[in-house]
């Protein structure tokens, strides 16, 4: 693998930059083929949760570790858990000694993005067609119908991966919960009431089939999640302006809660919940494997996502280095692991998110924390 045309990471998301910096790092070259036209293209907004038992496991393999904590949000792993009624059920303070420390999702990927060597990223490449041309090798075949050669392909290309199709036809399906996603600007000021419910990290209230998870920003704005339980399609026609129509669903419900709807700044963003299979595996395929989402998309519900996309980029860049001239060797010893922690994951996200909205929700929630914390 001695050009970049030899390792193609199609996507440039967290686990295809990753893996491009874990390669670099050892001195192998990599192309990143990203869709957006640039790093500014798309708002990366939301706050992430990184695990010191994954994603920063992947970030010190990565060289990472020190920048990182650098753009750690103070206080983010502050977290609070309420009935619908208002009632605070579960508080915790952030002291700055837990294992999840909160960032910027953006901020995450523009310190991977300007890790890169110059010319690492092709940005507004559409990817539009892989196929295999014998020997491991494929050919993939770009938007104005540029056709680049691949020693190695990597699918780092989300929910709706392109490269999935070469070791597997499974497609991701509904898990009967949609999010409308707003935000709150400036929120200490202009929505105070919203802010002082949310607090100064990460809120959870719920009830049964519905519920509000908040996070509180660098910036100072509230990212909300109005989180519904509904069939499949049946809130398409909830998007929009319709704030007052998405408020009419939590009647009854605190009125500092329903102000995260009515006060929200822009329009609501639907955001229904898809996932693939728990313990979805394939057969080894030549020259071809996944990472991140396209490889195990799961509920947000474990918190895993962003962390384990992290983790198969730093653990498949170090099994290339460890096998040199054997990338078959490689990239079986990498979905081995990654088919068993992904299972484990995907496995707790389904069962959180039936716990979070069951019918004594957020009692559920609660009983949990009370564990882990029980647990040590």
């Amino acid at each position: 693998m001695k050009n970049q045309s030899e390792i193609a990471i199609v996507g440039g998301g967290l686990g295809g930059l990753t893996l491009a910096r874990v390669l670099h790092v050892h001195g192998i070259a990599a192309t990143v083929y990203e869709l957006d036209a640039s790093a500014e293209s798309r708002q990366q907004g939301g706050m992430l949760d990184i695990h010191d038992y994954n994603g920063q496991v992947a970030l010190r393999d990565a060289g990472l570790y020190e920048e990182f904590r650098r753009i750690v949000h103070p206080g983010g792993e502050a977290m609070r858990v309420l009935d619908r009624h208002g009632n605070v059920l579960m508080e915790e303070r952030d002291d700055g000694t837990g294992g999840r420390p909160e960032v910027d999702r953006g901020h995450l990927r523009r310190m991977l993005l300007d890790s890169l060597p110059d010319g690492t990223i092709r940005w507004g490449a559409k990817v539009s067609g892989v196929r295999a041309v014998g020997g491991g090798r494929h050919e993939i075949t770009l938007g104005g119908g540029e056709v680049v050669g691949a020693g190695l392909v990597v699918g780092a290309d989300g929910a709706w991966s392109r490269v999935r199709g070469l070791v597997s036809e499974a497609k991701p399906a509904y898990a009967g919960i949609t999010f409308f996603e707003v935000d709150l600007h400036d929120a200490d000021r202009r929505h105070p009431e919203a802010a002082a419910v949310v607090g100064e990290g990460m809120l959870f209230a719920l009830g049964p089939g519905q519920g509000f998870l908040a996070h509180r920003e660098t910036d100072g704005s509230l990212h909300v999640y109005v989180a519904l339980r509904a069939a499949e399609g049946a809130l398409d026609d909830a998007v929009g302006d319709a704030k007052a129509t998405l408020a009419e669903r939590f009647s009854g419900w605190a009125p500092e809660l329903v102000r995260l709807i009515l006060e929200a700044d822009g329009a609501l963003v639907p955001r229904a919940i898809n996932v693939l299979p728990v313990g979805l595996r394939w057969d080894r395929v030549p020259g071809v494997t996944l990472v991140g989402d396209a490889a195990h998309l799961m509920s947000p519900f474990a918190g895993e996502g962003a962390n384990l996309a992290m983790y198969d980029g730093a653990e498949l860049g170090k099994s290339i280095v460890a096998h040199p001239g054997d990338v078959e060797g490689a990239l079986r010893e990498y979905e081995d692991a990654m088919f068993v922690r992904s299972e484990r994951a995907a496995a707790e996200a389904a069962a959180n998110l039936e716990l979070c909205f069951r019918d004594d929700a957020p009692q559920g929630l609660v009983d949990q924390f009370a564990a882990y914390a029980a647990a040590g």
